[in-house]
């Protein structure tokens, strides 16, 4: 009776332990590298360039910090209040900026400000179509698997690092559907990363709900990604650099 008491203990241990790793909260530190970005993009205009330059101050890197709320059926990603070192003395107002996923209805929910408006993104999951590969490194202490897939609409080349052994579906940024949560992106070689440096595995409470009242355009995908390749070719034409004004 007693070694029973035992083994359903440890197995009910084991079973907290399986959950918490499957919920909680990743830290994430986003970097845009400017000169790499910029060097992306073959249509700016030498005064483009030289005004970007300007604006940084010589400063090729700018870190900003997000944070995912995960569990098995849902995932939110946003802003963090943390401030980077760059922004501290600054006082703007960060966007609307919050992409959400369901896993279990199979359905998105994602408010995004763009060029001055909020809009509500309401669509079903399309899983993007990821190639695996044989890669891995580690990632705030998991071993990730590399997989990669081609952003058509911002031309850009996206590597992601997935951590198998944390089997929820979500990722950073508006990305998903690996078979292990995305700790990781490198966007067209370095121009941006989006790194997890730290994993808090707690029991969540509200930060998965959604707001009683959202404010905003109801959009699907389909036309939020048409606004998007529009807006960038406008500026292709006026070779300015769109993502001075939308999320690179």
């Amino acid at each position: 009776m007693k070694n029973s008491i035992i083994i359903i203990a440890l197995f009910a241990l084991s079973f907290q332990t399986y959950a918490q790793q499957n919920e909680g909260i990743i830290h994430f530190t986003r970097t845009t590298y400017w000169t790499k970005l910029n060097g992306t993009l073959s249509y700016l205009s030498k005064q483009e360039k030289e005004k970007q330059a300007y604006m940084f101050g010589g400063k090729d890197d700018w870190k900003e910090y997000t944070l995912l709320f995960f569990n098995e059926k849902e995932s939110r990603y946003t802003h963090s209040e943390e401030q980077s070192e760059e922004s501290e003395g600054y006082s703007w107002r960060k966007e609307e900026y919050n992409i959400r996923r369901n896993f279990e209805k199979n359905t998105m929910n994602d408010a995004v400000e763009m060029l001055g408006k909020v809009y509500l993104i309401e669509d079903s999951l399309q899983v993007p179509n990821w190639k695996i590969l044989n890669d891995i490194k580690d990632v705030a202490g998991h071993i990730c698997m590399k997989a990669m897939i081609q952003d058509t609409v911002k031309n850009q080349k996206i590597i992601a690092w997935f951590a198998q052994d944390i089997p929820v579906s979500a990722g950073p940024e508006r990305l998903y559907g690996l078979p292990g949560l995305i700790l990781a992106l490198d966007i067209n070689d370095g121009a941006v990363t989006v790194e997890a440096s730290r994993i808090e595995s707690k029991k969540l409470t509200t930060e998965l709900d959604l707001p009683k009242k959202q404010k905003g355009k109801k959009i699907n995908d389909a036309a939020y990604q048409e606004m998007l390749r529009k807006f960038i070719q406008e500026k292709i034409k006026e070779e300015r650099n769109p993502f001075w004004i939308i999320r690179y």
